[in-house]
């Protein structure tokens, strides 16, 4: 399974540039711009690596690493900024970074340096994911590692709303979704989709929201019924 990466860098060019190379060396890049867009993305996704420039728009790059150290403790974290003062670097250190890279680097030596880490940290550790993870090529979702048995209507359903998190979707989009326009019939075809989907989920990903459709999301620690929101 590939190791997904998320790299948060506002600087089009660099962002591009080595995003295009770890994707090259087969890694699952997702690409953020801002400190915001970092946190948000833990919400709808499970990382094995974060790449991360310090100076960013809304919430900074040392921010976002801290956040990751309470809530992903084990994961691999390089901080990769234009900052080469030793106040910044001890603290990024301090932080518990596993490395410091000073812009600008070469996208070969940066991809070394990913590999090194990734051989060296945390020997024996579990790869399974943890949480929700959806493996699109194989219409496969996973619940800590552990493969969830879903129809395929129930996976692309799923997959809709996790890859959308902050979209309210109606049911008549979720039908084109599923189905293209193959289907003829009620749109609470979705209900019963919803209610089996929460059957077998470990926790609540699904919201229902009044009056229109339905959204994903963050795990609420408990399983659902489909009048839960």
């Amino acid at each position: 399974m590939k190791k997904r990466i998320l790299f948060l860098e506002d600087e089009p060019v660099i962002l591009e540039v080595l995003a295009e190379y770890m994707k090259m060396q087969d890694y699952d890049v997702f690409a953020v711009t801002d400190g915001e867009e970092a946190l948000t993305a833990f919400h709808s996704h499970v990382f094995d690596m974060a790449v991360l420039d310090i100076m960013v728009p809304k919430i900074s790059g040392l921010d976002v690493l801290h956040h990751i150290r309470r809530h992903y403790p084990d994961m691999a974290v390089i901080m990769l900024t234009a900052l080469g003062d030793e106040k910044t670097q001890v603290m990024a250190f301090n932080a518990f970074a596993d490395d410091y890279v000073i812009k600008p680097v070469s996208p070969i030596i940066l991809l070394k340096r990913m590999e090194t880490i990734f051989r060296r940290i945390r020997p024996g550790k579990d790869e399974s994911k943890e949480g929700l993870f959806l493996e699109k090529e194989a219409y496969q979702a996973y619940y800590n590692g552990i493969p969830l048995e879903l129809t395929l209507s129930e996976f692309l359903l799923l997959q809709t709303l996790y890859e959308e998190p902050r979209r309210v979707f109606t049911r008549e989009q979720l039908i084109l979704r599923i189905y293209n326009e193959d289907y003829i019939g009620n749109d609470r075809i979705i209900d019963a989709h919803v209610k089996n989907l929460r059957k077998k989920l470990p926790e609540n990903y699904i919201k229902t929201v009044i009056g229109v459709g339905y959204q994903f999301q963050e795990g609420t620690g408990r399983k659902g019924s489909l009048e839960e929101s």
